[in-house]
């Protein structure tokens, strides 16, 4: 076992975690973030998603024990309240950017990465950072649209990217 200490979601965590225990598994499994989605188990879906000191990055091609020191965003942490939706979530929601919703944390964690970089991307901007996401549902083109809105929201709103957390972020 290996003790790591992080932050996640605006929280510190320290945890003894077997070495090679996946990070999906560890949110998932130990700390209860089940929103970190596991689809794949490849990289390739993007279902599990999350943020890593301010990157998006997959979490089931890392280990748990990777993130020590780390400051790590998961889509609980992404509502500035807890309760209420943060901007991007709203604007997936207002244009229709999910359907069954299992890819949509993904989606949500990519488009923070992606705002907090780039606040007024061009649509090609957006398929290219959202390209290593899929759905079999949308068609993509609601998806889109949703950050789309969502960087006008957030300019409207002075900026904030990601919740709670995100001051951590990188």
């Amino acid at each position: 076992m290996r003790r790591v200490r992080f932050q996640i979601n605006g929280q510190s965590v320290e945890q003894d975690v077997a070495p090679r225990l996946l990070l999906s598994d560890f949110l998932r499994d130990v700390l209860g973030f089940t929103g970190t989605h596991v689809g794949c188990e490849q990289g390739a879906c993007g279902a599990c998603t999350i943020l890593l000191n301010g990157e998006a990055v997959r979490s089931c091609l890392m280990f748990a024990v990777q993130v020590n020191g780390a400051t790590v965003l998961t889509i609980e942490g992404v509502s500035p309240d807890g309760t209420s939706l943060h901007p991007i979530q709203r604007a997936f929601h207002e244009n229709h950017g999910l359907q069954c919703g299992f890819c949509t944390p993904g989606f949500v964690m990519s488009a923070c990465a992606l705002l907090k970089e780039n606040p007024a991307p061009t649509e090609s901007e957006i398929r290219t950072q959202l390209s290593g996401n899929l759905c079999r549902c949308t068609g993509y083109e609601s998806i889109v649209q949703s950050v789309l809105q969502a960087a006008r929201d957030l300019e409207s709103a002075g900026g904030q990217s990601a919740g709670k957390a995100d001051s951590h972020a990188g």
